[in-house]
Parts: structure tokens; C-alpha cells; sequence
């Protein structure tokens, strides 16, 4: 046989013959249809196409090697008189192979319905069109044909009703079909980890591999990635460290898949350093590696690093994927690092990402979390599908921004859209209701969410109960309903109580909540600088000054407050009273003249909230030397006039700063939104959106 082109263009294909192996031919030197054709129109001509060798091969080149030949291949099968089982199989393998599930498993019943018997071939490839698409009960069908036809013994077949049970939820049946099979290889014992790695039961992982390990069977990469993934979410670092320690006895580190499930493994296990020397290490970087470092570092708590490697990450040639963008937003919205995350959104968009319900719902979660409440809407109304996650995160971002009137609009929505709430979503329900003074409408929804959605309160939804009561001044009623709890209040409890106490001067109870909360846990220092505050704001300034000195004598350090500004994709961190930082001298000029400004506007010091050793003529530089007043001193000489100033801070506000801010939005006339550790404050024209209730 020889195939000769003519020097005209384009290429013409001609044959002289064919091999008694068509293979050679059809398989291998056929590189397009037009090829395909060529080959075709002469068996045609011979009559080989009668011949069931000659036209599987044409089919095969056509259903799965060539791309885009589908429809031909289909063109071809259809012409075939009485298909065999072997032209049935590679046109399912074809479809399977074009992700074409539907109409894979439909041609497996035209076969059936043709009385074509499936073969040990036909099963696996129809059994993966069934795991792709969760379809259980044609997989069931499928295992009572293999049942009757005897393959139930085969290995392959039984690989993949493992992989097909396990793929649609029925981890049960699968384990019943491993535990039934007398032999079996890497691949049985793969498929079944591969299934409990799918439904998250990470136990299960590891429960196996301790089988597999006593097994002769032995493991191989595959195994290795999925017991690592488990170990991951269960934190289970000694296992880990024992996988770490084979693959470097095996020689296996230049696996990229391997590395970046080591990665992955030791960052879920807090060992985030150890991660990161591994990162370093490798020679070559995918977007999978890249996000399980970057998801590392946001797991962690330690965000900014999380920005400054995907910062470091936008200068190299991989394009982040969904994973990468998630937790690049989650740490925005820790940070309150607005302009990154809306540089990810626009990223989104130019790229065209779909936006499925967990990016969706990341980029509400980060508007919200960086005050941006009306983008934050934006988003969500633009989602394509939805979840209770996404909903929560809405009514949650809501509430904590003051809006809490629309938050109760939207949890009405959700639920007229039979959107089923969770106990989170309560919480967020319950804040709402707080914020906006809706005691009545409080009290109600959280009877209800027993009553109509069986949901048992949590202590989360206790405190959010007292929050309201004592929000609305019902300080007495806050306290009984503590007392008649069904479960034992926590330090966070009382300390809610705590703050009521502290806006409406209620000494009586606030001393008994300093009480309950010593007597839970070791008391913060918040716990007793809110006492020492009701004391001072009804004059008792000598039992406020016992509680300062208490502090002092239980080595109690109030933790030091640290606000971050983000300007040009930068996080800039500030410390009360640093000297350490860039810039500090002439930050801390114009944090004196802004003080100044705001003092001729009627700005006076509350020079309680000074710490705790600095001397009496010192007091009222040092609460002007509070970090969120250096970090806005900042934003308003590094921002053009009418920018809003946005500033995340670690701690609670103090009373100082929160007037202080007030008077800065109206003499600079600024948009400031502050961020501390429990709420939203929208300062703007003199005012705040906390109505002075934090």
C-alpha cells in the first residue's frame, strides 16, 4: 500500500491499497477528515466497507482520535447494517470522550433495545457517562445487565460501579461491591478512596488506607494525593508528615501533582511555613499550587501574605483560576482591602468566568465586609443560581453594615423563593433585627425558627437576643432572659450584656456581667475598660480608676490597636503611638493637624480611653496617636478630596476615635467607613450609621 500526494494544493490523497492490517492506515496516517474521506470513498469503491475490521477503524479514527469528527463517525455508524458490540462501544467511548453523557447512555439502550449483547468493554465506558451525569438509576439498571451477563467478576467493570456509586452519593453500595470483590488491584482500592475523597468523608480516607497499607497491594501517587487531601481537612499532621517522608525516600518530589498535595496538606494543617519552604522549592508552579499557597496563607489568618503572593503571582505567566480568586477575596475582605478585590472583579469579568455560586458568593461576602454594601447587591442580583450561603451572606453583610430593615426584606425574599434558611442564616436574621432596634420583630423570629424551620437555637442565637434586648435599653429583661436560658451562657453572653450596660449606664448589671464573665473565662481587657467606662460616664472616676488599676495588678495589657488602609493595591498598617512605620513623621504632622482642625470645629479629648501608664499631660496626645487616627491622617493626604477613607480595624472602637471620626467626615467633608471588631460604622456630614450604639 502507499498513499501519494500531487504537488497541487491543497494535498489530495490517493490509494493504491490497503494492508491486511487497516490499522496502519486508518489509525495511525489518517491526520484529518478530509483524509478520513479519502480512506472512506475507497472501501466504499472495494467493498470493504462490508468488512467489520475496515469500518471499526474508520469509526474509531473518526469518534476519537480526529477532533470535531463526531457527526461523521455517526454518518458512518449509521450506515452500518447490523452493528456489532464493538462498533456500539467505540461510538459510546466516542460520545464519552466529546462529553456527550446523554446520548452515550441513550445509544447503550439502542443497543440493548437491538439485542446487541455488551461486552466487558461496553460496561466501564457506559458506567462513566452514568458517574458524570449522577445518574443512579441508570447505573443500577446497568449493574442488573452485568449481573445477567455475567461480568460482575471483571475487575474493570467492578472498578467502575464502584466509581458510578460512589460518583452519585451511594457510598454504601460501592463499599458493598469493593468488599464483595476477592482480588483486588491499585485501581479497585483507588476507585474506593477516590469515592469517600468525592463525598468528603475524610475518616473513610484514611480508615482505608490503613486497610491498603496491610493489603499487599501496595499505592502509588493516586492513593497518595487523595490520603493527603484527607489529611488536610482532618488536620491530620502525622500521617502527612509519614506520606512526606515516603516520597521523599521514593525519590517522588518531582511529581507536581504530589508537591502541591503536600502543599496543600501541611497549609490546612497550620504548618504554613513548612508550606511555603516546599513552594520555594519547586521548579515549576501551576495555578492548582499557586492557590492551595495563597488558600494557605487566607486559612491561616494571614491574609496580607495571602495578597502578596498573588501579587507575586500576577507577575509570572499562570492565569488564576476560581480556587485562586475565592480566596484572594476572602482575604480582601479581612483586610478590608477594597481596590484588590475590585481589580479580582474586573478580572472576573474581562475573563469572562462564570459566576458560579461560590465566586458569586466570595464577591458579596467582600463587598459587604468592605462596606461596600450597594455593590454588594449588585453582585448578588446578577448571580445566575443562588444558595443559602449566598443569601446569608447578603442578610449577614447587610446587618453588620446598619442596614437592617433591607436585610429583613431579603430573608423574606429568600424565603418566598423556597430558599430553606440555616442557623446561620438566623444569626445574620437576629443582627438585622438589633441594629435596627426591632425588638418585637426579634423576639418573633427567633420563636419561629424553631416553630416553622426546626432549627434549635444555638449560643450564637442567645447572645444576638440579648444584643437586642439590650441595644433597645431593656437591660433588666436582657439579664432574666440570660438567667432563664435552657443552656449555660458563655463569656461572649455576658459581654454583650456587658456593652448594653456600658451605652445605657447600668452599673448594677454590668459589675454582675464582669463577674460572670471572670468567673468563665480569663477576662479580656476590653471587659474591664467597658466597666471602667460606665463608672467614668456617671462620675464614679475613683471605681473607674480601681478598674484600670485591677488591669494592672493581673498583668492584664490591653491588646495594642492596629488599623490597616489599603491605597494603590497596598496594605498600610498602623500601630497607637508607632514611630516604626514609613512616612511616620510626616503621618504624624498631619494627624496634629487634623486634630487641630477638629478641635476649632468642637472636637474635645475623652482622655479616658488613654492607656492605662501614660502621665496626665500626656493623655490627650496619646488617644490623638490612636491607630485608626494615624491611618485616616493617611488616607486624607495620600487621596484626593471628596475619597471615601476606608479603615479595618482589630479592635472595638473607643469612644475617643468614634467622636473624633464624626468631626473629621464633616470639617474634611469625607466618607469614612470604619471597620472594627464587631460592626460597620458609615461616617458622613458628622454622623454615624451605628447611631452611636457600638
Amino acid at each position: 500500500m502507499a498513499l501519494t500526494t500531487h504537488s497541487l494544493s491543497p494535498a489530495i490523497t490517493t490509494i493504491s491499497g490497503f494492508p491486511q492490517n487497516p490499522k496502519t492506515l486508518i489509525l495511525k496516517q489518517c491526520k484529518n477528515t478530509r483524509d478520513l474521506n479519502q480512506v472512506h470513498a475507497h472501501l466504499i469503491k472495494t467493498r470493504l466497507i462490508r468488512s467489520p475490521v475496515f469500518v471499526e477503524n474508520l469509526l474509531e479514527s473518526a469518534a476519537i482520535l480526529l477532533p470535531d469528527a463526531m457527526d461523521y463517525a455517526n454518518s458512518i455508524f449509521t450506515q452500518i447494517d447490523e452493528p456489532d458490540s464493538s462498533a456500539y462501544n467505540v461510538m459510546i467511548r466516542g460520545l464519552v470522550y466529546e462529553k456527550s453523557n446523554r446520548e452515550a447512555i441513550a445509544l447503550f439502550k439502542k443497543m440493548r433495545g437491538n439485542s446487541v449483547q455488551p461486552d466487558e468493554f461496553t460496561f466501564p465506558t457506559t458506567l462513566k457517562a452514568c458517574s458524570r451525569l449522577g445518574a443512579l438509576h441508570e447505573g443500577e439498571q446497568i449493574h442488573s445487565q452485568i449481573l445477567k451477563c455475567g461480568f460482575h467478576l471483571n475487575g474493570f467493570v467492578q472498578n467502575t460501579l464502584i466509581h458510578m456509586y460512589a460518583s452519585c452519593g451511594e457510598l454504601e453500595v460501592a463499599r458493598r461491591v469493593f468488599d464483595g470483590m476477592s482480588l483486588k488491584d491499585i485501581w479497585t482500592w483507588n476507585s474506593m478512596l477516590a469515592g469517600y475523597t468525592k463525598n468528603e468523608k475524610w475518616d473513610e480516607v484514611v480508615k482505608l488506607f490503613r486497610k491498603m497499607e496491610k493489603s499487599d497491594t501496595g499505592f502509588d501517587e493516586v492513593t497518595m494525593i487523595s490520603v493527603l487531601t484527607a489529611c488536610g481537612r482532618l488536620a491530620d499532621l502525622e500521617l502527612g508528615e509519614w506520606i512526606s517522608e515516603y516520597i521523599v525516600a521514593k525519590g517522588l518530589k518531582g511529581s507536581l501533582a504530589l508537591i502541591t498535595s503536600l502543599v496543600d496538606m501541611y497549609a490546612k494543617c497550620g504548618e504554613i511555613d513548612t508550606a511555603r519552604r516546599l513552594f520555594n522549592q519547586m521548579d515549576q508552579r501551576d495555578v492548582i499550587v499557586w492557590s492551595a499557597m495563597i488558600s494557605g496563607y487566607s486559612q491561616a489568618n494571614r491574609c496580607k501574605e495571602a495578597l502578596d503572593l498573588f501579587h507575586e503571582m500576577q507577575k509570572t505567566s499562570v492565569e488564576p483560576n476560581e480556587v485562586t480568586m475565592v480566596s484572594v477575596l476572602n482575604s480582601c475582605s479581612v483586610l478590608g482591602a477594597l481596590e484588590t478585590g475590585k481589580w479580582v472583579h474586573s478580572y472576573v469579568k474581562k475573563k469572562k468566568m462564570k459566576l458560579t455560586v461560590t465566586l458569586g458568593t466570595a464577591l458579596v461576602d467582600f463587598y459587604a465586609k468592605c462596606g461596600s454594601v450597594d455593590s454588594s447587591i449588585e453582585v448578588f442580583n446578577k448571580m445566575p443560581a443562588k444558595n443559602v450561603f449566598s443569601w446569608t451572606a447578603l442578610i449577614h453583610g447587610l446587618a453588620s453594615n446598619g442596614q437592617g430593615r433591607m436585610a429583613l426584606e431579603y430573608f423574606q425574599e429568600m424565603q418566598q423563593k423556597n430558599i430553606h434558611p440555616n442557623d446561620v442564616t438566623f444569626i445574620g436574621v437576629l443582627s438585622a433585627c438589633s441594629h435596627a432596634g426591632l425588638v418585637d420583630e426579634g423576639r418573633e423570629i427567633f420563636i419561629t425558627m424553631t416553630r416553622n424551620f426546626g432549627i434549635e437555637p444555638r449560643i450564637e442565637h442567645y447572645g444576638c437576643m440579648v444584643d437586642i434586648l439590650g441595644r433597645a435599653g431593656l437591660i433588666e429583661e436582657a439579664y432574666e432572659f440570660i438567667k432563664n436560658m435552657p443552656i449555660q451562657p458563655n463569656a461572649v453572653v455576658w459581654r454583650t450584656l456587658l456593652a448594653s450596660c456600658r451605652a445605657h449606664k447600668n452599673i448594677e448589671i454590668g459589675e454582675e456581667s464582669l463577674k460572670q464573665i471572670i468567673s468563665s473565662e480569663p477576662a479580656h481587657s476590653g471587659d474591664y475598660i467597658l466597666l471602667s467606662t460606665i463608672y467614668a460616664s456617671v462620675g464614679r472616676l475613683e471605681d473607674a480608676m480601681r478598674v484600670r488599676n485591677q488591669m494592672k495588678e493581673k498583668g492584664i495589657q490591653k491588646a495594642p490597636g492596629c488599623s490597616l488602609i489599603e491605597l494603590d493595591g497596598f496594605i498600610h498598617e498602623f500601630f497607637a503611638e508607632d514611630i516604626g512605620f514609613p512616612y511616620s513623621k510626616e503621618i504624624y504632622s498631619a494627624t496634629e493637624e487634623m486634630m487641630r482642625q477638629i478641635k476649632s470645629a468642637g472636637y474635645v479629648a475623652n482622655v479616658a480611653d488613654a492607656r492605662l501608664d501614660a502621665e496626665e499631660d500626656d493623655k490627650e496626645a496619646s488617644v490623638s496617636h490612636h491607630s485608626e487616627k494615624l491611618a485616616i491622617a493617611f488616607g486624607l493626604i495620600r487621596t484626593p478630596p471628596g475619597t471615601t477613607i476606608r479603615i479595618s480595624k482589630n479592635l472595638r472602637v473607643c469612644t475617643d476615635c468614634h467622636n473624633a471620626t464624626k468631626i473629621i467626615s464633616k470639617v474634611f467633608k469625607r466618607e469614612i467607613v470604619v471597620r472594627d471588631r464587631n460592626r460597620f460604622h458609615h461616617f458622613k456630614q458628622g454622623s454615624c450609621s451605628c447611631n452611636d450604639y457600638w
